[in-house]
């Protein structure tokens, strides 16, 4: 099936491992290479639950969140174009669980406990939360064709104010952050009227720690401000952020008014436009990504269990054999980000791959640190070797799977059609425009460029480069775009410009100056009238000659 794989052994690879897809192969490494290591130092202990098959074979999931009343549920119903059960808008805090919207044959919801015991949702895990929890956990399915692409995952509005202080019953944070781990987008969705980060909201975002890459900002309810109140609001957004969210990387952030009634204000409703189809786009390549998406994390999380697994049989090489235990262990703790230290230039690891240092301390005083394993260089070694070798076969399988047969892109709902048609992006704009006129657009203006043609001495009815380069250099943009424009206009290729090929030179260049790129050949209907081919004349000569 594969070049790696061997057909006559019945499709194994030279170590006896069958990979008949990159699930199935991903599913495997985990198993064989990484769960033994996880097992034997109390990974899931500290850091999160060992994956299970529907974690493999799920369909890509999107999260969101956000303060309540900045629109989450409105953007689901946006998205899928109709209601789904469980569903609760208003402006108060309406959603007070996280509600799991998937697609089924037949629509219906399912409890949280019923939930964390199917085998074919990968939820299984969530029972660790409690009881408090999974009575606020729901999932959602409905026959809607955007979710035989993705799921996503609705969670309840970030509290602020004093509202924050009252216990939930469960832990927000650890729960966002299992969540983080598996989803594979992860949506923050800010209302241009509350842009504040409250305490807790700081905490869930700081629960998504290491999925920077998942992270997607979405200002909703753009449209309720002007340009200059909207440029003052993103600003102030970036600088919430940049607080929060430390990267030195800028975070995508998405403008937009995300439900379907009129725009308050449209004076930026091109922009708005571009930005719901960037998302869109964005939400739409899940599916091609998935594997991608999962063979990185499997990655990350080898990695993680390898430092694990570092730190804990030192901390077990350290402690005395008889005599001053609990002391020795008091010691360690404080000393963790030394050990740290210690261990990045033995074992020549990154800062990065480290625990959080200040959690992985406060985990620690739960443990008698002479009861960890030591250190099985075995173990390491077929982590390792995994990293080093199976992972490139992996790759390749992704490749040819995708050549064979592409996963399709999310479609239905909102997504259907948001290309095609009049009411597309950039339809009848720059470009495109004129596309369906019978009249040759660039003549509404010509007689202004035919002023100018003629101020410049064509002779023999047309204009050389030098006389027309003078002109269009007034235009100040680059001699590149200038030199493809020049390209574009002179349409017999013979170095000259007439005067309908100087008018369609300027019309290009209005269509740039715009904002509107330009076409790498020149459309059928900006072609000048005269440099047309007449289909039947040609085929009128030609019996003629015949």
């Amino acid at each position: 099936m594969f070049s790696w794989v061997n057909n006559e052994q019945g499709g194994r690879n030279k170590d006896g491992e069958m990979y008949q897809t990159v699930t199935e192969g991903l599913q495997q490494l985990y198993t064989k290479k990484i769960l033994p290591l996880e097992e034997t130092y109390l990974f899931h202990d500290f850091h999160s639950p060992a994956l299970e098959a529907a974690d493999f074979q799920s369909k890509p999931m999107v999260l969101l969140v956000g303060q309540y009343s900045t629109g989450k549920t409105t953007f689901i119903r946006y998205l899928l174009e109709q209601d789904f059960p469980g569903m609760r808008i208003g402006p108060e805090p309406t959603t007070d669980g996280f509600i799991a919207v998937m697609y089924g044959e037949n629509e219906g919801v399912v409890p949280g406990n019923a939930l964390v015991v199917d085998p074919k949702k990968p939820f299984r895990k969530l029972n660790a939360f409690g009881n408090s929890f999974l009575n606020r956990l729901i999932c959602s399915q409905i026959p809607n064709q955007v979710l035989r692409g993705i799921s996503i995952i609705d969670t309840p509005g970030i509290l602020s104010g004093e509202k924050q202080r009252i216990s939930r019953g469960y832990d927000f944070s650890e729960v966002l952050r299992w969540f983080g781990e598996r989803v594979d987008r992860i949506i923050l969705l800010f209302d241009a009227h509350k842009l504040d980060i409250s305490d807790e909201f700081s905490e869930a975002i700081k629960a998504f720690r290491g999925q920077d890459d998942k992270i997607r900002v979405v200002l909703n309810k753009a449209d309720q401000v002007d340009s200059q109140q909207l440029m003052r609001v993103y600003g102030a957004l970036m600088w919430s952020l940049g607080k929060v969210i430390n990267t030195p990387e800028v975070v995508r952030v998405y403008l937009g008014s995300f439900w379907a009634k009129p725009l308050r204000n449209t004076e930026n409703r091109r922009l708005f436009e571009a930005e719901t189809q960037d998302l869109f786009k964005d939400i739409q390549s899940l599916p091609r990504n998935a594997a991608l998406r999962k063979l990185n994390d499997l990655i990350k999380r080898a990695r993680l269990a390898k430092v694990h697994a570092y730190i804990i049989s030192y901390l077990k090489k350290e402690m005395p054999s008889l005599f001053g235990k609990e002391k020795k262990k008091e010691e360690l703790i404080m000393r963790l980000p030394e050990i740290y230290t210690i261990l990045q230039r033995e074992h020549h690891i990154s800062a990065g791959d480290f625990p959080n240092v200040v959690k992985m301390q406060e985990q620690l005083q739960h443990y008698d640190f002479s009861k960890f394993p030591s250190l099985k260089m075995k173990l390491i070694e077929s982590v390792d070797k995994m990293l080093a070798n199976k992972i490139s076969g992996l790759m390749t399988m992704i490749r040819d799977e995708e050549s064979k047969a592409p996963p399709a892109m999310v479609s239905g709902g909102a997504f259907e059609g948001s290309q095609d048609g009049p009411f597309g992006q950039g339809y009848g704009e720059g470009i495109s425009a004129g596309s369906d006129c019978d009249d040759w657009i660039v003549s509404h203006d010509k007689h202004k460029y035919d002023e100018i043609f003629y101020s410049l001495n064509p002779i023999n009815g047309k204009i050389s480069g030098v006389n027309a380069k003078k002109e269009m250099m007034s235009s100040r943009l680059p001699n590149t775009v200038l030199g493809k424009i020049w390209k574009l206009a002179d349409c017999d290729k013979d170095g000259m410009l007439d005067d309908e090929e100087f008018a369609l030179a300027q019309h290009l260049i209005k269509v740039k100056l715009e904002g509107y790129e330009l076409p790498s050949e020149l459309p059928q209907h900006l072609v000048p009238p005269a440099h047309r081919k007449n289909e039947v004349a040609d085929i009128l000569y030609n019996h003629d000659a015949d």
